[in-house]
């Protein structure tokens, strides 16, 4: 008979984050989950990371979890250190990545008698987590933490938080660890069906313009050669969804870019053009479809999703297929038939030469997509890049191509300015051996740029650009073409010298405001062995193009006004 393993529920948590091989944790001490905290230096391989802020703890195991394949870990304690967090798990939750929460709450008798920092973390959180646990008792600690781990890595991903009181942390309890569990009502579907799959395989022999419109399930299910052998055998080309990009290669004479409201014109034009649309791990979300009664209207629609809810949601599809995306690639190869398309092809080529999206206007000013153009030339587009919200995403999306897989990290669905800081932190973290780069506007960038001093104090090697325009650009880009230029509260009068700022926290940092020094810097920062910040002033009213007006369609397309030359 084994001896039983006497645990407190502080240690019971850390043995059972070894057996799920957690590596790194991101967070911040306070009062109800300071017994975790102070038995961590018996666990060494648990590397925790201190953050400045507890948004900034969530942002940085999103990114660990989206660079890594792994589920993110973040600690955080009970009232505000959980509130905190809300923002970061918002946005795991809708972008699929899979994150666990664990959170320190009051003791339990003093639960609902509003005591100081007690917070309803659970409550809250519901709406915005794909489940939540309150932890009872001592042995049901490392059951949860099991099954927390499971439902935030299987199906479709997501964010789990374990809210567990202060008392239970303390608390001495058995730890026993379960080899298997069995939760009722969570059964992810790991089969695809056959039928499906020869109904799919029907439309794409009886198509002669059909387009593969790849998501992030492609990286997700880790899908990146079968869809590559997928569309290279039946010769569809690929246009990937913004956080598809870096799944299929941009290189890749079948690649033509990515849609929606600021996507390239040609991709929007093809999507509208084409006879069949097979959609592989996206959910047809509003910035893609625009008024979604008038989108893509001559095509049929093959949908792929481990998601039974996000299939027919928005776009009414022929054949939906609730499956891996990986697994129902894998079956689409062996079925459908090997396949030319040369005039479409042509076609689809007449329409990318025709709707030039990514060509440079002629300009002595420094604006953003020359300075983004430069970082992919002088990284040779080998950089992981992580980007806040807003017109630097976009313009960092448009003019970094990315080549090589997994090599883009955004927040797209909750749209949270302020990622690009942590989220570059939590993929250096997990990936050491590659450059990361956050560009960063200005912004997005002051809504966290406490995390400087974590980069500094951990020496990572991480490069900042920031896309300094003194503005909130994607809003007063708006107010521009839609609010005749009233320019409410989006103009920044109070910025801090950025340079001065990151010398401060010890960390290398330039100034750029001339396209002549744009090169010279970006080099100095890829040869320094420590982290950079650039400091980029540029043009401070520069729109990014193409725009589809919200809720309209690509008829609606504003592309670069003809005004302004092109190179």
């Amino acid at each position: 008979m084994n001896k039983e393993i006497i645990k407190n529920g502080s240690q019971i948590v850390c043995e059972s984050l070894l057996k799920e091989n957690v590596e790194h944790i991101f967070g911040i001490p306070g009062g109800a989950i300071l017994p975790l905290y102070q038995v961590l230096p018996e666990y060494p391989d648990l590397k925790h990371i201190l953050v400045r802020h507890e948004q900034g703890a969530a942002h940085a195991a999103d990114a660990y979890a989206r660079a890594t394949g792994k589920a993110g870990v973040a600690f955080a304690t009970s009232g505000p250190g959980t509130t905190n967090l809300v923002t970061g798990i918002a946005t795991a939750q809708m972008d699929s990545v899979p994150l666990v929460a664990i959170t320190g709450q009051v003791g339990r008798p003093v639960i609902g008698t509003d005591a100081f920092q007690e917070t309803d973390i659970t409550g809250i959180t519901l709406p915005i987590t794909k489940h939540n646990y309150l932890v009872m008792e001592t042995k049901d600690i490392a059951s949860t933490i099991k099954e927390a781990f499971h439902i935030a890595t299987t199906g479709r991903p997501g964010p789990v938080l374990v809210d567990i009181p202060k008392d239970i942390l303390q608390e001495d309890g058995i730890f026993e660890y379960p080899e298997s569990i069995n939760i009722p009502g969570y059964k992810p579907n790991n089969s695809v069906n056959l039928k499906q799959i020869k109904k799919a395989t029907k439309l794409i022999q009886e198509s002669s313009r059909p387009v593969i419109l790849a998501g992030h399930g492609i990286k997700i299910s880790n899908a990146y050669d079968e869809l590559l052998s997928f569309a290279e055998k039946c010769q569809i080309p690929v246009i990937n969804t913004l956080l598809g990009l870096s799944s299929f290669p941009a290189n890749h004479y079948l690649y033509y870019g990515w849609p929606g409201m600021h996507g390239m014109a040609y991709s929007n034009l093809i999507l509208d053009q084409a006879d069949l649309i097979i959609a592989v791990g996206m959910r047809f979300d509003d910035r893609i479809t625009g008024n979604p009664e008038k989108f893509a209207t001559s095509s049929k629609k093959i949908h792929i999703d481990i998601d039974a809810s996000e299939v027919g949601k928005i776009i009414p599809v022929e054949v939906p297929i609730v499956a891996n995306a990986k697994n129902a690639l894998k079956e689409l190869i062996s079925a459908a038939p090997e396949k030319e398309h040369t005039e479409w092809l042509t076609q689809i080529d007449r329409i990318k030469n025709n709707h030039p999206t990514l060509k440079l206007r002629e300009t002595d000013k420094l604006i953003p997509q020359y300075v983004i153009k430069q970082l992919h030339d002088l990284t040779k587009g080998q950089a992981i890049i992580v980007t806040g919200v807003g017109q630097h995403q976009m313009w960092a999306a448009q003019h970094y191509p990315f080549n090589d897989k997994n090599k883009l990290i955004t927040s797209g669905g909750a749209g949270a300015m302020g990622y690009e800081v942590p989220g570059a932190l939590g993929a250096q973290v997990g990936r050491p051996n590659e450059m990361v780069w956050s560009i960063a506007g200005d912004g997005g960038f002051m809504m966290t740029m406490s995390e400087l001093a974590t980069i500094a104090e951990n020496r990572l090697p991480i490069k900042i650009a920031i896309m300094n325009n003194g503005f909130l650009g994607m809003v007063r880009q708006w107010q521009e073409l839609f609010y005749e230029k009233s320019y409410v509260s989006t103009q920044y009068n109070g910025i801090p010298d950025f340079v001065k700022l990151a010398e401060a926290f010890g960390i290398k940092a330039m100034r750029v405001k001339d396209k002549t020094q744009v090169k010279g810097a970006i080099n100095d920062a890829v040869t320094h062995d420590g982290p950079v910040l650039i400091d980029f002033v540029v043009e401070s009213e520069e729109n990014v193009y193409p725009m589809i007006p919200s809720g309209q369609t690509v008829q609606d397309m504003m592309e670069e006004p003809s005004s302004q030359e092109i190179k």
